[in-house]
């Protein structure tokens, strides 16, 4: 009698850590999207900004504005930076993951194969078993009488 796949446990654990680094995966990307879209609406809106100086007060102000601009553009680009390495590590992840899960899962089908094979050699000596029994216990056509 053929036995169940002893690793389906473990299989059934690696694949929910592949799931998770699937999730934390698109959640990296998500992130990353996100900070992109974010600095490049900043950089068109900054790119729309009229410059009328009109006074050297305007001019001090226009300057301030373009020196906390570059600050916030600056802080920006550290964010998306950091959301680019976040995407690689969880991409790294999820590829461990789908290593350690792909290994398990060529053995269940391996060991599904061998079950199917031992299952229809079962199943052809039962049916040999059963015509060796037909045609042995069978009477002969000058026995009929």
């Amino acid at each position: 009698m053929a036995r169940d796949f002893r690793l389906a446990g473990l299989l059934r654990l690696r694949q929910v850590q592949q799931d998770q680094a699937a999730s934390d995966l698109a959640a990296a990307n998500d992130r990353a999207r996100e900070s992109a879209a974010r600095q490049n609406r900043v950089r068109a809106t900054l790119g729309g900004v009229g410059v009328d100086a009109t006074s050297s007060n305007v001019l001090y102000a226009i300057a301030a504005a373009r020196s906390s601009s570059r600050s916030m553009l600056a802080e920006l680009t550290a964010v998306e930076s950091r959301d680019r390495a976040a995407v690689d590590d969880a991409a790294a992840a999820y590829a461990r993951a789908r290593a350690r899960s792909l290994g398990l899962e060529k053995l269940e089908t391996r060991h599904n194969e061998t079950r199917a094979t031992e299952d229809l050699a079962a199943d052809q000596s039962a049916i040999d078993e059963i015509a060796s029994t037909t045609t042995s216990g069978s009477p002969t056509n000058g026995d009929t009488q």
